[in-house]
């Protein structure tokens, strides 16, 4: 191979929250001007950006590597004692050598917030033993159990972590990772981690531990770790990465490892060994089976005929062919089993006695109405199928239902016991114009009053963005011109604007699925919550084929309920 390119394997984007300052759009790009192929994902034991990234790059022309930073607990990932070190954790990076290996990566993810979290999303090596194939391993950085146990000037037992990984993973998919940043303890232990390699056989790499873009960044992500950790800037106890953390181009890494070139051409060995192809075709609709033996589809039909004599009473001819041209289409789409799913809840709600009910363009269904998933008549109202269901489109059905606040963890559990393969969805919250100049001058010391009145000086308009602002607020650029404090808090900002800030569970998404839900996406579970959530958000959970339905629980329903029953 060629001593030429270079492979970023260790990179955190802006999924590592708080911590990555990496946009994959910025990223991509990056890479082409850095003539780079392929680059890495590997977010701190979370897999939230995983689909973005691997679209973006195929977009963009890159080849995408999926991989994970993992949290290693140091015994088993059920050991959770009260008063702990909250970092008594190994990171260790994996990736996705093939479609096997990325399903292994999902299901590794998911149990360390499932069964693992403890501060942080930890599994260990038992599991580790059971989802290992098709990952390649590496040591990671100076919290890897290697490399630590080296900086504690224990070569044994690194010798000893790195033998179990070897039996785990084997000498073709366990690497050992270099890393070289002056202000930290990288360089003090190569020559330990080499002299490892050479002894035991094992192959090396490097990489640089990339957390933001360009080495300019360097102090918007210094302020991005302070906003993380509720620190300052001024603070000596911050936590700070070295400024060298950037996606350095293929001269720069190779001048830093000019006496390791095989570990530089080795990087490029295993981004050409990496190839995962994320299913983004197949639908995997849960599967309803009636009672009486029929297919969903003679069901569906029934159900409808009966409902519209019910609904209409006579049933014109009008009506019956708006209803069997829907029928069609829906039973055509392979969404009969969808439409079954939503009558088989609703109608559960109904004698359980809570209110429930369709809205948005799903009212414009004759086979909604007919169901009784809608009360209102399409047909009355002149209302269109097409605004809910484009013939022309493949697109999944979304049908919006309102259901009464108190009554609708009862009608989830309904469906978790009926379906089982059910998580809510997790949201993400973006740094926001005016939320992100609020946040840096925290971090900046800039005071309390100074930093209110530069915030409301930001338009509160939808989409409104830090440049935007500049342009149409003459008092807040004559602040920027003049004020050496207000620049640097806008440069910042501007650099972390649109980054991802937190995770949060959506407040009526969820998803159900015909298989378990890890086989298509991770899992994540909210700190200090019992619930099950998706690490992919809406629009990717649907991208990966899945079917999403909207619960929302209305407290007006609850209050027209108690209304209605305060009457009688």
């Amino acid at each position: 191979m060629a001593s030429k390119g270079f492979a970023h394997l260790h990179l955190h984007t802006q999924y590592s929250l708080l911590d990555g300052a990496i946009a994959p759009d910025k990223l991509f790009s990056r890479c082409k001007e850095l003539d780079m192929d392929s680059v890495a994902i590997t977010d701190h034991g979370n897999m939230f950006g995983a689909v973005d990234f691997y679209t973006k790059a195929r977009k963009a022309h890159i080849k995408p590597i999926i991989g994970i930073e993992a949290y290693i607990a140091p015994g088993s990932r059920f050991d959770k004692q009260k008063g702990g070190v909250k970092d008594n954790t190994f990171h260790l990076v994996l990736l996705a050598e093939n479609n096997t290996g990325y399903h292994n990566l999902l299901r590794l993810s998911s149990i360390g917030f499932t069964e693992g979290f403890y501060y942080r999303p930890r599994i260990d090596k038992e599991v580790l033993a059971r989802f290992n194939e098709g990952i390649i391993c590496t040591t990671a950085c100076i919290a890897g159990e290697a490399p630590a146990a080296i900086a504690q000037g224990d070569m044994n037992k690194a010798r000893s972590a790195v033998e179990s990984y070897l039996k785990i993973f084997g000498e073709d998919r366990f690497f050992i990772e270099l890393q070289h940043h002056e202000d930290s303890d990288m360089p003090n232990i190569r020559p330990g981690l080499i002299e490892l390699a050479n002894e035991m056989g094992v192959g090396m790499i490097v990489t640089n531990d990339v957390h933001f873009l360009n080495a300019d960044d360097f102090e918007a992500h210094n302020a991005l770790c302070c906003i993380g950790t509720g620190k300052t800037v001024a603070d000596p106890t911050r936590m700070q990465y070295p400024p060298s953390v950037y996606l350095k181009s293929s001269e720069e890494m190779r001048g830093m490892f000019a006496d390791a070139p095989q570990a530089c051409d080795n990087t490029l060995m295993i981004a050409e060994r990496c190839n995962v192809e994320i299913d983004l075709k197949t639908r995997h609709a849960p599967r309803f089976t009636p009672d009486d033996g029929s297919s969903p589809e003679d069901f569906l039909t029934k159900l409808c005929h009966e409902g519209a004599k019910k609904r209409y009473g006579r049933v014109t001819g009008e009506i019956k062919q708006r209803l069997e041209r829907e029928l069609e289409i829906i039973e055509g789409k392979g969404f009969a089993g969808y439409f079954l799913i939503v009558w088989d809840f609703c109608n559960y709600a109904m004698q359980n006695k809570i209110p429930v009910g369709a809205r948005g363009s799903a009212v414009g269904t004759v086979v909604g109405y007919c169901l009784g998933i809608c009360d209102v008549d399409p047909v009355k109202y002149d209302l269109l199928f097409e605004r809910f269901m484009d013939p022309e489109r493949n697109e999944m059905p979304d049908i919006d239902i309102d259901i009464c606040q108190d009554g609708r963890a009862k009608v989830l559990e309904y469906v978790r016991q009926k379906y089982g393969h059910i998580a809510q969805i997790i949201t993400f919250g973006t740094m926001k114009a005016r939320a992100v100049i609020r946040d840096v001058c925290r971090v900046l010391d800039v005071p309390l009053s100074e930093a209110d009145r530069l915030a409301k000086l930001i338009p509160n308009e939808l989409k409104m963005t830090l440049d935007k602002a500049l342009k149409i607020e003459p008092d807040l650029k004559k602040s920027c011109d003049k004020d050496e404090q207000t620049r640097k808090v806008f440069e910042i900002g501007r650099k972390l604007e649109g980054l991802t800030r937190h995770a949060s569970v959506h407040a009526c998404g969820v998803v159900i699925a015909d298989e378990p839900l890890t086989n298509y996406l991770p899992l994540y579970k909210p700190p200090g919550s019992e619930d099950i959530v998706t690490q992919f958000e809406g629009p990717t959970v649907e991208k990966v084929g899945l079917l999403k339905m909207d619960f929302l629980g209305l407290r007006t329903l609850s209050v027209i309920e108690r209304a209605v029953e305060l009457i009688k």
